[in-house]
């Protein structure tokens, strides 16, 4: 039996640090397996990084419990140095399990949102509005704001939430104009159901839209102050290029005005920045704004998209990056990387909610993406000279699935569930087709027809004779299709290759790929499986790192990390809460 594990605690500034230390010296002797990237596992023999028994054993362990090891499940029979692994990882990470019931959220009432409110929105939704809507309203009314800034307000659903039922003034900040549309005209339609019932309606509020780009904590910050001085900063009813650009030219002038009410003490009342899922450096620039601008005096943010994050090592800007924050992270020395950002976007609750064959699809399409890898690195090297990083999508039949999981969990049978993808419409989604970006190739629309998975024959691939005429391939092509996947991968790879614009051409063989690939096939779960253990722990260092800036602020601020949702739910379930010290305490 294991020994047991300590335990750690951030709740003042020397124990987040001495928590994020332990993480750091866990991570570092596996940092290669952090900057791994799944599409390279064939063509870098990835499954040899790893510990050969490691690998030897989860290569025989049921699917079952290869998703349940990032939720920290281990065998007795497993190797010890594997239990120790898995283990330490989990003592580590950041407890996911709600937790309402904290000193500085007693009292909380969470209040069931009408149909008017959450007409358009997705259970997931719902459960998100409801319960931050309640907590923004709770520390609003401790710090005496009567005031919401809502970052990244999306479609409004949080931003009217807290103007209709918490009747607080809110201005919601959102890159896209459309969005700005779409909330507008809902909220008018939400007014005239309140207006109706309500006497004297023509005191409700109705949030304030803006549109822009949040590039910095200086834009919020000059946002934040002068949105409170004027009628309106920019009134977005309008889906015109040209509105957009009009508020980016005015963001000077913003900021200039900013500056002079805040040097000239012309604060305006108190106020709470809060966002739900604020991408990126979005979450990292509310935080910043919430230290630097004085009239913020709270800010409830629950972050999303680490692949998102700028940091400090790989940009080259004057602009403060998303990662690392505070001070002793940066003192640290230890690096992430975007494959690491990527891996702590991973959920364990949501591995252990997939199906056995689910989780056998979703290693399948790895296993073609990886295998589809050496096509490129052998034929068309000069595409991942250019596209180094290769982006994948296929996640059609994991957002169906989670669909049914949140119905599930939350005692609904939603009428509208659209049943599961089969195996050839998931390739199809993961698969189809490449389309070019900057840095990435991105897998989009694309088309399997006349597709289907036979293995009603014993051949193997080891049993094949070796040929390399054309038309002895296209004979043993027709007896692989009926041993393993080759087909669907051929597809796969035809696909990928004509939207890339790299063929199809006669000297490329595929089949040669795939018989090199395929007896490597089966680490692919197993490794994939490692990998993602380590994605809550990152994720947990990028939360600590957060908190800890707030708390070098000394005694000015006091943070916290909250788990809010449901986290089969809503996987990225962590709020930062924080208040400045002056505003007044949480009403009990």
């Amino acid at each position: 039996m294991a020994a047991p594990r300590r335990s750690f605690s951030c709740e003042s500034a020397t124990q987040t640090l001495e928590w994020m230390n332990a993480i750091a010296v866990f991570l570092r002797p596996f940092k290669p397996l952090l900057d791994a990237h799944v599409v390279n596992f064939f063509k870098d023999r990835l499954w040899e990084m790893v510990d050969e028994q490691w690998m030897e054993c989860l290569r025989k362990e049921s699917v079952e419990n290869l998703l349940k090891l990032p939720s920290g499940f281990v065998q007795d029979y497993w190797p010890h140095s594997l239990q120790e692994f898995i283990c330490t990882l989990r003592s580590l990470v950041f407890a996911r399990e709600p937790k309402l019931s904290h000193p500085f959220l007693c009292n909380l009432h969470v209040a069931s949102l009408g149909s008017v409110l959450t007409q358009g929105m997705s259970l997931k939704k719902k459960h998100e509005v409801e319960i931050l809507a309640a907590v923004i309203s709770k520390v609003a009314s401790g710090s005496g704001a009567q005031t919401i800034i809502d970052v990244g307000s999306g479609q409004g659903y949080l931003a009217q939430a807290l103007s209709f039922e918490y009747q607080l003034s809110v201005t919601a900040i959102d890159a896209s104009l459309h969005h700005a549309t779409v909330t507008n005209a809902r909220a008018e339609r939400i007014k005239k159901h309140y207006a109706a019932k309500i006497a004297g309606s023509q005191h409700l509020k109705v949030p304030r839209t803006v549109t822009c780009h949040v590039l910095s904590s200086d834009i919020l910050t000059a946002l934040s102050t002068v949105s409170l001085h004027e009628e309106n900063v920019e009134q977005s009813t309008d889906t015109n290029n040209s509105l957009e650009n009009d508020v980016l030219e005015n963001l000077k002038s913003h900021i200039g005005k900013a500056s002079y009410l805040y040097n000239n003490r012309k604060i305006g009342p108190p106020l709470v920045l809060a966002g739900l899922h604020a991408c990126g450096d979005l979450s990292v620039n509310m935080l910043r704004t919430f230290v630097d601008c004085e009239q913020v005096k709270a800010v409830v943010g629950v972050g999303c998209c680490y692949n998102l994050l700028s940091e400090d090592h790989a940009e080259k800007t004057n602009t403060p990056c998303g990662f690392p924050m505070s001070r002793a992270a940066k003192l640290s020395g230890l690096t992430l990387g975007k494959n690491a950002h990527d891996l702590a976007c991973q959920s364990a609750e949501r591995w252990r909610s997939l199906t056995k064959d689910d989780a056998l699809q979703n290693f399948d399409v790895h296993t073609f993406r990886a295998a589809f890898q050496m096509v490129l690195d052998k034929y068309f090297p000069d595409v991942l000279t250019s596209s180094p990083s290769i982006g994948r999508k296929g996640k059609a039949l994991r957002r169906q699935r989670m669909r049914q999981v949140i119905e599930s969990k939350l005692g609904t049978k939603g009428c509208n569930t659209v049943p599961f993808f089969t195996f050839k419409q998931q390739c199809k989604s993961a698969a189809g087709s490449l389309t070019m970006k900057t840095d990435e190739l991105e897998v989009v629309d694309g088309c399997y027809s006349n597709m289907a998975l036979r293995v009603d024959a014993c051949t193997t691939l080891e049993e094949l004779p070796q040929s390399s005429s054309s038309s002895d391939v296209r004979c043993l092509e027709t007896t692989v299709e009926k041993t393993d996947n080759y087909l669907l991968f051929k597809e796969f790879s035809m696909s990928g290759l004509s939207r890339l614009g790299c063929g199809p051409s006669e000297d490329i063989n595929l089949l040669e790929i795939w018989k090199e690939a395929q007896p490597f096939a089966e680490f692919v779960g197993p490794f994939w499986s490692l990998r993602a253990a380590l994605g809550p722990l990152v994720e947990t260092y990028i939360l600590l790192d957060r908190l800890l800036f707030l708390q070098e602020q000394g005694n000015s601020v006091e943070a916290f990390l909250f788990p809010l949702f449901d986290p089969t739910i809503s996987p990225r379930n962590v709020a930062i809460v924080a208040q400045k010290t002056g505003a007044d305490t949480l009403a009990t």
